[in-house]
């Protein structure tokens, strides 16, 4: 006789909550575990599923040994011991894309990279809408994936972590991409192998692989695959194509925007824009509809968004440049496309992050850099005498010494190539300090 499902969902922040909600709707038994003796969700939790049993202070064994299924929440590593364990007792332990993949029908667009996913996924759900698609958007950025599903959509587009995509099988997406891979949350794999392992997941049982020409890490064997690159665009790639003095988004040989017409700056957001582009026509989205959105989306805020202009001087807030390639990509974009030089804001919580692939672009690109939090030391000691370092105590005292020292034509950036949470409550709210201070001068 087969045993009756029992769930158990480890972990009780909004990813939990949304697979509650789920096995609620799907009339299926569950219990959660969370290790914090007050998540944040609990009252609500408690509110919403009287009587549904809530474990908390530690990983319940007693509990786990129970279930028929675990459903784990992306912050719970799968190397926890008491996980493992039962894994090895052969349970399944999925998450909530699992969740998601095997109660959908609709056709699903996965968006990963170490990078620039929560831009690019929102821009693609624009174009989707643009040219008529009931769409919807989310995953790892802003609704969870269990609380977007309805009837009505035709297409869902979600952005995935590395921690999502673990516990993936049956995920079969329309299109799939890597935008980029860079090492990220070291403190979490084993190795920068394993790390690109979990990315790469996303391709599995994909139609079409929109990988970066840019970057070899994102690479994969499809049977149908677009490229996209910033160099010249080979056939059926999207790429940038030099005419007649200007630059064009393209695609093969055919101009499709100049990328002045972008309304944000940057060679990251070019790239951006082009991996876009090549997702949308994976999937099959209107060449029209898609470059009418790309001439009015303006990015998402704490991503390079220009904060103001003051005096000749750009302010820039890339707060989600929270580790190293995205710190790299926000320098080289913005560096090569400003006439002056950069003042870079730079800290915080360090991650175990090896920051020596910034040393060279900010040779190359930065008059000083004012560093602030935790990993000030570490990063004033890799750049050395290079160029001129100074140290704030605060945002505030960072953005007062960054404006004595910009000239007309330069830009400040804010890219902390760092976590926040050493000084501020998280990445948004860093943004939001800086963006006052500057709003301020």
């Amino acid at each position: 006789m087969m045993q009756q499902p029992f769930y158990v969902i480890v972990g009780l922040g909004l990813t939990g909550m949304s697979c509650a909600r789920h096995l609620a709707r799907c009339g299926m038994p569950f219990a959660v575990i969370d290790t914090r003796p007050a998540p944040p969700h609990l009252a609500e939790f408690k509110n919403a599923f009287p009587g549904i049993e809530v474990s908390l202070g530690q990983l319940d064994e007693v509990l786990l040994d129970k279930a028929t299924d675990i459903i784990l929440s992306p912050g719970i590593p799968l190397q926890t011991p008491a996980i493992q364990k039962q894994i090895a007792l052969g349970k399944p332990v999925i998450g909530d894309i699992e969740l998601f993949a095997q109660a959908v029908n609709s056709s699903v667009i996965a968006i990963t990279g170490t990078n620039a996913k929560s831009t690019v996924t929102t821009l693609v759900g624009e174009m989707a809408e643009t040219a008529g698609v009931k769409v919807k958007v989310g995953g790892n950025l802003g609704t969870p994936a269990l609380d977007l599903i309805t009837e009505e959509a035709e297409l869902y587009v979600l952005e995935l972590s590395s921690f999502q995509l673990e516990t993936v099988t049956s995920l079969k997406p329309a299109v799939a991409t890597v935008l980029n891979i860079t090492p990220d949350h070291m403190d979490r794999y084993a190795s920068f192998q394993d790390y690109i392992a979990a990315k790469k997941r996303v391709y599995q049982h994909c139609q079409v692989a929109v990988c970066n020409r840019d970057d070899v890490l994102t690479d994969h064997n499809a049977i149908k695959k677009f490229n996209f690159t910033l160099q010249q665009p080979k056939d059926n790639e999207f790429g940038l194509l030099h005419q007649n003095g200007d630059v064009y988004l393209a695609h093969a040989g055919q101009a499709l925007l100049p990328v002045s017409d972008l309304p944000v700056a940057g060679k990251h957001y070019q790239a951006n824009a082009l991996a876009a582009l090549a997702i949308g026509y994976g999937y099959g989205l209107s060449m029209d509809a898609m470059i009418k959105t790309l001439k009015t989306f303006k990015g998402l805020p704490h991503r390079c968004e220009l904060v103001r202009k003051r005096n000749g001087v750009s302010w820039y807030n890339d707060s989600k440049g929270t580790n190293v390639g995205a710190t790299l990509a926000a320098i080289e974009g913005l560096g090569s496309d400003i006439k002056g030089k950069l003042v870079i804001i730079a800290g915080g919580v360090g991650k175990s992050a090896d920051f020596s692939p910034l040393v060279l672009s900010i040779e190359k690109y930065a008059k000083s850099v004012v560093l602030i939090g935790e990993a000030a030391p570490l990063l004033a000691a890799l750049i050395g005498d290079r160029v001129d370092v100074q140290f704030a105590k605060s945002m505030e005292e960072a953005v007062l010494l960054s404006d004595k020292i910009a000239a007309s034509g330069d830009g400040v950036l804010l890219s902390p190539a760092c976590a926040s949470f050493d000084m501020f409550k998280n990445f948004e709210h860093r943004g939001q300090v800086f963006s006052e201070a500057v709003r301020g001068l």
